[in-house]
Formats: structure tokens, C-alpha cells, sequence
């Protein structure tokens, strides 16, 4: 049986632990170069891009030997977003992108995202294609000396990336008068971000940007939007704009110093899509989606619907249906007008344009009243505890307790070894004592 390497949102993990060190990043290397060469293509080209952890400088060169040995040409780009590379895979005409970064993680996790010439993601189908290669024995699938790849390095990744990001607006767009303060969490975005808005004509005041390997996500970014609500008040500007470690994630703030969550942008860009005739379908949203939001899409006569959580499954839903607008509570949002996957600067960006004729951020991104939300994320060393009876127990209770009056969710995380309790309700006291009721089992 196929051993599984591939989670909801590519590979992901503790440092030297063992999916995540040298000698499984050339075999991913070697396995994912093998897969494509296979398609037969005339160019055998993969580019590699990557956040700020101090790990990506060592697993990256294990990666690079693992395709070269496949005879794929490899082009590294350094740090970049994530959509900055899917978008140069598509541009370029690359076989494949792969992304060494793990997100909104600490700096002591890593992993990789793998993207096809289409710029997508990979689907399940291809990724257990390439798993399957994995563990082959090596030497079979060894190119010979005369057909190994070469390796270069491309300088402009950054400003062909900004480049494609502008070219989805119009040439006199610009925010001139615009105060903006953006958080890049010390990660994949801490060029691209600041470069970005300043080009257009915003004053811009940056933090997050001196990554030292160490400290991306740290206190900062998407995940500790309290830094840029602090930042927009102390330097009274018209928005601020948090980042995840390798940008696909956004976290906004308005004048006010309110956080504007993904459901609040998600609101805002979908009405303004609706009114501007450029929504598609509907909006796919997932089953962490605050109520309050499906409930303002409802009136709003909006079509909504919900999938799984993870990007994977929102941009399939997306496909299916053919919507152009999904995306998640975490600020992971997907334009399907503009992009294959989540990119934070992209929805900063068209959120920007929205707000181009001194409209105020705050009238913008007020839509809806959320319903009261209450997450726990637990940590455990199996994410199975889940399936044990005494926690289905304590689930079914909690679920018929707030039956009629609110909702329970209970999953595993994608990404991290935790099980995530989710509830809401109009009944604070109702919602916290049915979380609880779960959180305190799972303990």
C-alpha cells in the first residue's frame, strides 16, 4: 500500500521529523521531477519559491538535487508568495511550482505546496501519482549523467510577480493620499508587500519585514491581527493590511481600528462583485463561515454554499459550481476572476480599488452582524482522540443542547496537531457551555 505524504494542504510538519528533512525533500524532488518528465512535455522546467524560515536555506538545495536528478531544469526564485509563484508557474510555462513554506505556522515547521502548469494546486489524483514514486527504489529512476537538469537562479521573481498583480487594473489606478500599514509577518511577502503599494503611490509603513529565519509568524501577521490594529491607531492610516507567513492569507483593519476577518472581506467583495455584474454563481464559503454571513448572503438573494475546510476544497467547490469568489473566516481568499489560489496582496489590492474614491474602509467592510463565534483549538498528540466514544459522547450532548438555537463543529486540523471546537450562537452562555463541554474531554 502507498504510503500517504500529502495532507489538505500539501506536506506539512516539525523540522527533521520524518516527512520534513533532507533526504525526504530530494525524494519529494526526485518523485515530483519524475512525474512530470513523464508527461512528456519539451521543456522539463519546475520553479521553486519559498517563505523566510530558516529551514527552507537547507531543505531547499535537497529539493533542487532531488529534481535535477529527475532531469527536470530548475529555476529558484527566493522568497516570494505563494500565488506569486503559481502565478509565474502558469506565465512561464513551467511543467510544475513548488512552494517551501508551512503558512501560518511556526518557524519550526516546514513543508511544501505543489503546483501544476495550470497553476492549480495538484489534485488528489496526481498527488498520490507522485506518492507513489516516492519510495520507489531510487536508482531506477536516477537520469544519467548527460540528462541531469540545470539550476539557475531567477533575480526578478518579485517584480515580474508585482507586475502580473497590476496589470488587473486599470493604468491610472493608484492610492495616492493613502496612508496604509501593512504587517508581513516577517515572511514570504516582505518584499513584495511594501514594494507593491509604495509603486502605486501609497505612503506605506511596513512591519514585519526584517525576517531573521526565526521569527516569521511570530506576534505578528494574520494570526496576531492585535499588531496592526495598533499599528492603523498609532499611525491614524486609512487601512491596514496583516499577511500570513507566505502571504496567501489576509487579515484587514479598518480607520477604526476594527479587524475585518474573511468573511467580512469575502461580504464586502461579493456585493461589490454582485452590483458590478462580475459575480459568478455564488460564493463558497466553509463550514467555520460565521452564520451571520450566510444569513447576510441570504437577504442579499447571493447564493451560498459550503465546503470543507482548507483551500482545496473551497476552489473545488468553486469549479464545480462555477462560482469566481470563495474563501475562508482565516483570511485565505480566492478571486477566481484574477487567480488559481488565495493571495493575500491580490485581495488587498482589489479591496483597495473598491475604496479608490475616498470611500471609507469602514463603510466598505460593514455588512453584517456576526453571530458570536466561539474557537477552541486544542492541543493533543493524536489527532484520533477525536474518534474516541467518550468524545462523541460529549459532542452529541453539546450538539443537542444547542439544537435550534446555534451549531457545533469538531475537527482536526488540517495543518497542526490539534482538534478544533467550534461554536456558534445568539445564547453566549449556551455557546460557551457546549464548547466547553467538548474542550474539556479532549483535554
Amino acid at each position: 500500500m502507498t504510503k500517504k505524504y500529502f495532507g489538505t494542504d500539501g506536506i506539512r510538519g516539525a523540522i527533521n521529523s520524518e516527512n520534513i528533512n533532507g533526504d525526504m525533500f530530494f525524494k519529494f524532488g526526485l518523485a515530483s521531477g519524475t512525474y512530470f518528465k513523464s508527461q512528456k512535455k519539451k521543456k522539463q522546467i519546475a520553479k521553486i519559491a519559498k517563505d523566510t524560515r530558516l529551514s527552507g536555506y537547507a531543505l531547499e538545495p535537497a529539493l533542487v538535487s532531488g529534481l535535477a536528478s529527475a532531469g527536470m531544469h530548475v529555476y529558484t526564485l527566493g522568497p516570494l508568495p505563494t500565488n506569486g509563484l503559481a502565478m509565474l508557474t502558469k506565465v512561464m510555462k513551467a511543467n510544475m511550482g513548488i512552494m517551501i513554506t508551512a503558512s501560518h505556522n511556526p518557524h519550526s515547521d516546514n513543508g511544501l505546496k505543489l503546483f501544476g502548469p495550470d497553476g492549480m494546486k495538484l489534485s488528489d489524483k496526481i498527488e498520490k501519482k507522485i506518492e507513489s514514486l516516492i519510495d520507489k527504489n531510487i536508482e531506477k529512476i536516477l537520469s544519467k549523467p548527460e540528462n541531469l537538469g540545470r539550476v539557475k537562479r531567477l533575480e526578478t521573481g518579485t517584480k515580474d510577480y508585482i507586475k502580473i498583480l497590476k496589470k488587473n487594473f486599470s493604468k491610472e489606478f493608484n492610492l495616492r493620499g493613502l496612508r496604509i500599514v501593512i504587517d508581513c509577518a516577517n515572511g514570504a511577502g516582505y518584499k513584495a508587500g511594501p514594494e507593491l503599494l509604495r509603486s502605486l503611490g501609497a505612503k506605506v509603513i511596513a512591519i514585519g519585514v526584517k525576517p531573521n529565519g526565526l521569527n516569521i509568524n511570530k506576534n505578528c501577521g494574520s494570526t496576531y491581527p492585535e499588531k496592526i490594529k495598533f499599528a492603523v491607531k498609532k499611525h491614524k492610516a486609512h487601512l491596514g493590511i496583516s499577511l500570513d507567513g507566505d502571504a496567501d492569507r489576509i487579515i484587514m483593519c479598518d480607520e477604526r481600528s476594527n479587524i475585518i476577518d474573511g468573511d467580512q472581506i469575502i461580504a464586502a467583495l461579493a456585493t461589490r462583485w454582485r452590483n458590478k455584474k462580475m459575480l459568478k454563481g455564488g460564493v463558497v464559503g466553509t463550514f467555520m463561515s460565521n452564520y451571520g454571513l450566510e444569513k447576510y448572503f441570504k437577504k442579499e438573494g447571493i447564493k451560498f454554499i459550503r465546503s470543507n475546510v482548507g483551500d482545496r476544497y473551497v476552489k473545488e467547490k468553486m469549479q464545480k459550481n462555477k462560482f469566481n469568489l470563495g474563501g475562508e473566516q482565516s483570511g485565505h481568499i480566492i478571486l477566481g476572476k484574477f487567480a488559481t489560489t488565495g493571495d493575500g496582496l491580490l485581495v488587498a489590492l482589489e479591496s483597495l480599488f473598491a475604496l479608490r474614491k475616498g470611500k471609507k474602509a469602514s463603510e466598505f467592510f460593514e455588512k453584517f452582524i456576526k453571530t458570536p463565534q466561539l474557537l477552541k483549538n486544542i492541543q493533543v498528540k493524536d489527532r484520533s482522540i477525536i474518534n474516541k466514544p467518550e468524545i462523541k459522547s460529549s459532542i452529541k450532548l453539546a450538539e443537542r443542547l444547542i439544537k435550534g438555537k446555534g451549531r457545533i463543529l469538531v475537527r482536526k486540523s488540517g495543518t497542526e496537531s490539534k482538534i478544533r471546537v467550534m461554536g456558534e450562537s445568539d445564547n453566549k452562555a449556551l455557546l460557551f457551555k457546549c464548547v466547553n463541554i467538548i474542550a474539556k474531554k479532549i483535554k
